[in-house]
């Protein structure tokens, strides 16, 4: 490649960040990293009807927490600021002009009623929803069918007007997809898109050809949606005399419903029980909260992974990857042209991996802000150590480690006696105030030796030690669950041992 790799990502900032739009940010990220370039987010809010307050702070603190940190933005500043469209209106509107005076646009003065008429008047059996198009646009209030002094009146007097691209009857236009290959267009199939409002922003149409070719961007990746507005796109590029400066384009599969029908929507998630945006969203206008795969307990590189994976592989059998091996392995010549399918359980699996290939080191600040998070004071570094050592393997998500440890900080608030219940006796009643009374007066205290006590003591009580693990285990952790019953009171020590096992034995006294 003999420019410099430029890649951008150029969100609206109209609410939470879809697990689409990371995955787009992330392939961008990845093939920049990959080729030495760079990696430029742009705020896309001329549509200053659909902004939302909050909205681009969210994208960025999403980005910061996946560690696709861009080299130019709003927030990190570059050499082609404003990266805020709303900033860099005037440019737009320059282009606009100059695509009129060029015959290749046109004003519009339709109203909102005069377009409302025309889908009524030219609606068709054939043509249910008619456009603004190259056979319609002959019957409309526009500076093409206008006489030239009437125009020169309607904008001397400030009527409100738009301007539409001038799409040409039955051409074909085409561009090489790095993922598609080769895909063509027929013009007559593409109405006039509008490109300056009437509020005189540019609509997306033209905003992002301009600001692609000032930024000097080599590279655009998007959503397969946008597909049906590249010959827009292509037919600007031309116009305006740029043609030789186009990026090279990728159009990136849909992520589907877990059913695999049609793309995954935040409706979805809320259907079925699971996150689809980044991190915890709330609509400063409603209130409502989305909650993120981040405050779900998933960790970022567990996220970014499972994330590279949804249309893409190495080509191996390969699945788990940092961030460095993905900037190494990436092409988006092994990017899928057919959607993903998005599976929980999988992307869970991604999770419960990565929680068991972190360090202990690695995971011991997130797991004390779940303990924080829930009330439990956690104060001994050492301890929560040996915790996290104990039940990483067992936890799939972040907020598991609670669900998995917190007896291990705080007596269990119930304990599950029905399941000690049905075969206790006097016998196990003995052995275990006695088990209580040579824990009280250890000296060394050990998994080990727990266990070699417990065991010499059921050998004199003729007890097996198997029938005596299981109301144990209930009297340390509360319920049929946790790890080697030894080991947790080896950590949770003697004194709450030897309370704990005489509390459930009084439970057990009153039942």
């Amino acid at each position: 490649m003999d420019k410099k790799v430029r890649v951008r990502f150029a969100p609206s900032p109209t609410g939470g960040l879809h697990l689409g739009g990371v995955r787009t940010v992330l392939f961008n990220y990845l093939f920049a990293k990959q080729h030495g370039g760079d990696f430029i987010v742009r705020i896309e809010d001329t549509d200053q009807s659909r902004f939302v307050e909050g909205a681009e702070d969210y994208i960025f603190k999403t980005l910061e927490w996946c560690g696709l940190i861009p080299d130019e933005s709003p927030q990190h500043g570059g050499p082609f600021a404003p990266y805020r469209q709303s900033e860099r209106k005037a440019s737009y509107k320059q282009y606009a002009e100059q695509l009129v005076t060029a015959g290749y646009a046109y004003y519009a003065f339709d109203t909102p009623e005069d377009l409302e008429k025309m889908r009524i008047d030219y609606k068709t059996a054939e043509n249910p929803s008619p456009q603004y198009n190259y056979v319609l646009r002959s019957k409309m209030r526009n500076s093409l069918n206008l006489p030239a002094e009437e125009v020169s009146k309607l904008l001397a007097e400030g009527r409100p007007f738009v301007i539409r691209i001038k799409t040409p009857e039955n051409e074909t236009v085409s561009f090489t997809d790095m993922i598609r290959g080769e895909v063509s267009f027929n013009t007559s199939q593409v109405d006039d898109k509008v490109l300056l409002k009437a509020d005189g922003m540019p609509t997306y149409h033209l905003a992002v050809v301009v600001d692609d070719y000032a930024m000097k961007i080599t590279h655009a990746f998007r959503g397969e949606e946008w597909l049906p507005s590249a010959p827009v796109h292509l037919l600007l590029w031309k116009y305006l005399g740029w043609e030789a400066e186009m990026p090279q384009w990728a159009h990136l599969p849909l992520i589907l419903k877990p059913e695999g029908n049609g793309k995954l929507s935040k409706r979805d998630g809320d259907r079925l029980g699971f996150p689809v945006f980044a991190m915890d969203w709330t609509d400063p206008k409603t209130g409502e909260k989305t909650i993120g795969f981040k405050e779900r307990g998933f960790l970022p590189e567990a996220f970014v992974n499972l994330l590279a994976l949804l249309g893409w592989n190495d080509g191996t059998d390969t699945e788990i990857f940092t961030i460095e091996q993905l900037i190494a392995a990436f092409s988006m010549d092994r990017v899928h042209k057919g959607g993903a399918k998005f599976d929980y359980e999988k992307a869970k699996w991604f999770n419960h991996e990565w929680i068991k290939k972190l360090s202990i080191d690695q995971l011991q600040l997130l797991v004390r802000e779940q303990f924080i998070g829930n009330g439990i004071e956690v104060n001994d570094s050492n301890k929560l150590h040996k915790v996290i050592e104990l039940v990483k393997d067992r936890c799939t998500l972040l907020n598991d480690f609670v669900q998995q440890g917190s007896f291990f900080f705080n007596s269990p608030s119930q304990f599950d006696t029905a399941s000690i219940k049905p075969k206790w006796d006097a016998v196990k009643n003995m052995f275990f105030i006695e088990l209580a009374k040579a824990y009280e007066s250890s000296i060394v205290w050990e998994s080990s030796d727990l266990e070699k006590e417990l065991k010499e003591l059921a050998a004199a009580h003729q007890l097996k030690p198997g029938e005596l693990m299981l109301p144990l285990r209930i009297m340390l952790v509360g319920g049929k669950f946790g790890p080697g019953v030894f080991d947790i009171a080896a950590v949770i020590g003697k004194e709450a041992t030897v309370e704990r096992i005489r509390t459930v034995l009084g439970l057990l006294e009153h039942q």
